[in-house]
């Protein structure tokens, strides 16, 4: 049997594309240039997952899982050449983090159930994050990086937990027929700007109500649009 490659093998791939002889690309490379990179091996890796689920083949989930990892040592080793950190610090930073996190296996706390891990989870988050300079406020801390409909409802959800929304109900099924009456005006009167600004408040609005109702605005347009596709375009037998 051919030797396997282990962890530590993998780093010192990743370091000798990066060495002075290695790889002119990977050498090129830098924190910023692999943004989009990390952005489409994190939905190739959700398709992956989708395949599984559909067919029951995992050998596309194993082969993202390992491009997701390369992005992960990758920055790791561009910051070990930088000097601010090692692949092992990053280890050992989520290890911590995940022992802190889940005092209900490694310490003393009772968690009867997984709401009560959450509460857990969410206090000593909030702990950690005290007097961290890059956060300026709860809001703002929320990735400008994030789909527009999952941020809408993350944000939603943490002013909710934190201010309260300033509105019931009742008043949001007002608000989202007074802003579909709204939009049908503007768009029989042509008027681009204000047609754009009610729709604008209607999926704020509708995210609003997925929110309350605990759906994910995101993940039900995903699926709609791979429903869409197969309307469009259906699979030949």
């Amino acid at each position: 049997m051919d030797k396997r490659h282990t962890f530590k093998d993998f780093v010192e791939i990743i370091r000798a594309l990066r060495a002075e002889n290695g790889c002119p690309w990977d050498r090129e490379q830098t924190h910023t240039s692999l943004k989009p990179c990390m952005t489409e091996e994190a939905a190739e890796l959700l398709a992956a997952i989708r395949i599984y689920e559909k067919s029951g083949d995992a050998e596309n989930m194993r082969e993202e899982l390992g491009d997701i990892l390369l992005q992960v040592v990758m920055h790791s080793v561009i910051a070990e050449e930088e000097g601010i950190f090692t692949i092992e610090d990053v280890i050992e930073e989520v290890s911590q983090k995940m022992i802190r996190r889940h005092p209900h296996v490694f310490g003393s706390v009772q968690a009867d159930n997984a709401d009560q891990v959450l509460v857990n989870w969410e206090e000593i988050k909030k702990k950690e994050k005290e007097g961290k300079s890059w956060i300026k406020s709860p809001l703002r801390e929320i990735p400008q990086e994030l789909p527009a409909l999952a941020r809408a409802c993350k944000a939603l959800k943490k002013a909710d937990k934190l201010y309260g929304l300033p509105e019931g109900e009742e008043t949001l099924g007002v608000r989202l027929e007074t802003a579909f009456t709204e939009l049908k005006e503007a768009d029989a009167a042509h008027k681009k700007d204000e047609l754009e600004k009610r729709y604008t408040e209607m999926l704020w609005l509708l995210c609003e109500l997925a929110y309350r109702r605990k759906l994910s605005p995101e993940q039900m347009l995903s699926d709609l649009t791979a429903e869409s596709i197969e309307v469009f375009e259906p699979e030949s037998e």
